[in-house]
Order: structure tokens, then sequence, then C-alpha cells
């Protein structure tokens, strides 16, 4: 059964088997650069896992032209993460097709495609938040992408617009073609992450959407999981997505709203844990200061832990940050 109609089903039957409370939203892990890989998604599950998980977003033109061989640490799930959305993005309608034949032979549980990425780079090849001003492009890969997933489900992350608020001309776009679920952030691309997350337009979405069976999820500034299912009850959306909250709180879907509610030494345990996960997954691989991002989530709030992180950021290598975190 596709996973997406799986959780509408169980949110309004009110179904205990749910990760959430019952009844509540269901909560997805956002797609981040260097962030959401198999390395961290472990931890994640580890404190309190959300309903879905993505991978990293993950180049179709990249994986088209040196293979996916080179991307085996970006497409590296394991069992407990399902169900497991591969997240790619691209501007070619013909490398999403071949993406998701593979994401089918991978084992994933789903795809999902990028319009709604602001980094310049990205956008350079009309990927990302760009494809907002090509939606005839937009729909043909969403075709493709859906002609080369089989049985598996197709959705999008976007965002409100371009340069402006575009809800009424760009999500019937999406709206209009054959996605299981649409996720968006509630600001437009020039807004970057600057302004508030406008999350009345995310309650317009709710309402164009009805009759469509398509999931509607919201995402932008969530700060907890109560705040979280507050916004998105009050919209309707059938699902909440969470990106920059996790930095603030590794133990965020669990319920737990603050993570000084947690001890220094299971702190300092998680980020071991971590750091053995990066260097299992990535070996020399992958730059150490990568990691470095990671160690205000853990190393904060105590006496102390602002002369540990210092410490830390001053690492070379794994091994160099195994050892203060001996001492």
């Amino acid at each position: 059964m596709n996973f997406w109609k799986k959780l509408k089903t169980l949110r309004h039957t009110g179904s205990t088997t749910l990760t959430t409370s019952q009844g509540e939203p269901f909560t997805v892990l956002a797609p981040m650069a260097n962030v959401t890989d198999w390395a961290f998604r472990n931890i994640v599950a580890d404190c309190g896992r959300s309903d879905v998980f993505y991978t990293e977003f993950i180049s179709a033109d990249g994986i088209s032209a040196v293979g996916h061989e080179k991307f085996k640490g970006e497409l590296y799930f394991e069992e407990n993460e399902r169900p497991i959305v591969a997240q790619f993005f691209g501007s070619k309608p013909e490398n999403f097709y071949k993406c998701a034949q593979l994401a089918q032979e991978l084992g994933f549980d789903g795809i999902d495609i990028n319009m709604g990425c602001p980094d310049k780079s990205v956008e350079k090849q009309g990927a990302g938040a760009s494809l907002i001003k090509n939606p005839e492009l937009a729909r043909e890969i969403i075709k493709q992408t859906i002609r080369g997933a089989g049985k598996l489900p197709v959705s999008v992350k976007t965002r409100l617009g371009y340069n402006k608020i575009e809800t009424e001309t760009w999500i019937p776009h999406l709206l209009n073609t054959d996605i299981s679920a649409l996720t968006v952030h509630a600001r437009i691309r020039k807004d970057m992450s600057k302004t508030p997350a406008r999350w009345e337009e995310l309650g317009k979405i709710v309402e164009m959407a009805k009759g469509t069976d398509k999931l509607i999820i919201g995402n932008g500034d969530v700060k907890n999981l109560n705040e979280g299912y507050d916004k998105a009850n009050k919209y309707g959306l059938d699902g909440m997505m969470v990106g920059r909250g996790i930095f603030e709180n590794p133990w965020f879907f669990c319920g737990i709203a603050d993570s000084a509610e947690r001890t220094p030494i299971e702190r300092i345990k998680l980020l071991k844990k971590h750091l053995d996960n990066f260097e299992k997954l990535w070996g020399s691989n992958k730059n150490f200061d990568v990691m470095k991002r990671f160690f205000k989530i853990y190393i904060n709030g105590w006496p102390g832990a602002k002369e540990l992180r210092i410490k830390l950021m001053n690492t070379v290598n794994i091994q160099e940050a195994m050892s203060i975190l001996k001492m």
C-alpha cells in the first residue's frame, strides 16, 4: 500500500499505531544537505523518530552522469527508517525517470522531487526553487518520475512562490498531477528563512486540495512538537515537516521540548554515537568539518559546555574528537 495513504488512513481513524499521539498529524524529518544522512537519521531514530524520513537531497543529474555508486553514502538507509523517501533535485526529466527506477531497485518507500531549494548552485541548473518559474518543466519532471517509479508514490516539496506569494497560480500546477503528497515550506524563495512562515497560506492549499486525495504537509518555523501539532491542526494539514528545529533538539519527535532535559552524559554519549556513525558511513570520503555543525546540538546548556565545544571545533578528525570526549 502507498505509505502516504496509509498515514492518512491512520490519522483520520485515530489509530494509535502512529508514532505520534492518537489522531495527530504525522511528522516528517526534512531533507537537508550534509545533515540528514544515515549517520544523523540513526540518531533521530534512537531519540524518538519521525513518522517519515527523507534522504539528503541528491542530484539526479549527478547520478545519471557518474552512476549511483558515487552516491552510496547519500542513498544508504536501514530498515528501522521505513518509510523512507529518496529526494532528488535536477532539471532533466529523463534523469528523474532513471533515478525513480533506481529508487525502486534500492528499496525506497517513496520518491520526492525538490522544487524549493533556494541554493544558487542548484538554481543555476534550473532545479530546486527555479522550477517554480517553469511550471511546464515541473509537470514534465513529475510525469517522468511517476513513469519510472512503478508502484512507489511520488511527492513534491516546494515553496509558496518565487519572488511573491503564488499560492493561487503555482500550487494548482502541482495539485493537477498524480503526486501523492505535497510539502510546502510556508515561505517564498525570496524570503529564504528570514521572515516568519505564512501558515495561513497552507490553509488555503488544504482547501484547494480537497477532493484530490493528496496529502498536504506544512513546513517552516516549527520549534517544538506541540507547536507543530497546533499549527497543523489549525490549518487542517495532514502532516508537518521539521528541519531547523531538530538542530535545537534531537529528541524533538518524542515530545521533549528542550534537550536540556537530558543530562550532559547522555548528550555526550549521543555525540560519540554520531561520530561513530559518520565514520562508518563516510570513512575518508567526506570532510570531517561537516560533523562540526552538529556539535552544538549535543554540547550546550551546562557549565563548561562552551569550552568543551571550542576544543571539539579545533579537532581535525574523529579520533581527536573521540579522545577529547573520553577525557
